[in-house]
């Protein structure tokens, strides 16, 4: 398995929640449809709510949840997130997550504020978003020249064509700025998948030690700019 630097950080925020609550963790997952996140929260004992606008990922997370046998801790809310206070009570969420979110809403700000309110006391806000200057450098190296100059130029990192769904891409000091407009104090920022997409699989397989080294490495460079600032995902915590 390869080393994910962000699912440490939210392994250690739902210890955190469990210690303080006394019980089962709640976590929101905003935009998870599908269950990625919240099927193996749930199994880990978390109760988890998922608010998502697509009946079809919805349907996804529900065979998912069966096939786990975590149905009874899984919450489906079908809504849009500039609507969440009316779907989800407020300071109920230990954790709550925007990963692979922002990109598409109208509003980032709006939306952030409205995850914010849902956050209980002690709780986290969870942002994982696409790196605007790693998806420069992936097309770069892919010869893809004249996207790649879209890319840098472009005022939101998007391509800019039809085509690409996604609104935006960011770079860390956006969206550092972006959960402090939202009234967050950003306690981390670093990378996701820095180093560790460029090391081929059979290096893992071949060497036992070299799983190791890569969490090392992966870890270190999540945190050292300019390395974080190339991640191909930029992950932030923020709390009220």
């Amino acid at each position: 398995m390869r080393p994910d630097a962000v699912r440490r950080v939210l392994d250690a925020e739902l210890i955190a929640a469990r210690e303080r609550r006394g019980g089962a963790p709640r976590v929101l997952d905003v935009g998870g449809g599908s269950g990625v996140l919240a099927v193996p929260f749930a199994v880990d004992g978390c109760s988890v709510t998922v608010v998502d606008p697509s009946p079809n990922a919805l349907a996804t997370l529900h065979r998912r949840a069966q096939e786990a046998g975590v149905s009874d801790r899984i919450t489906a809310v079908q809504g849009d997130s500039d609507v969440l206070g009316e779907l989800v009570k407020p300071a109920s969420a230990d954790l709550v997550l925007a990963h692979g979110l922002l990109e598409f809403v109208d509003d980032p700000v709006a939306t952030l504020s409205a995850m914010a309110g849902a956050v209980a006391p002690g709780g986290a806000l969870s942002v994982l978003v696409a790196n605007r200057y790693a998806a420069v450098l992936q097309r770069v190296l892919s010869g893809k020249l004249i996207d790649a100059r879209r890319l840098f130029d472009h005022e939101t990192g998007a391509l800019g064509v039809s085509g690409e769904a996604l609104l935006r891409r960011f770079d860390t000091e956006g969206l550092r700025a972006l959960l402090t407009g939202a009234g967050l104090t950003v306690e981390l920022l670093q990378g996701q998948s820095v180093v560790s997409d460029l090391v081929g699989g059979s290096v893992l397989e071949s060497s036992p030690a070299a799983v190791e080294a890569l969490a090392e490495l992966e870890a270190l460079a999540a945190l050292t700019p300019p390395l974080r600032d190339i991640a191909t995902r930029l992950h932030a915590v923020g709390r009220g």
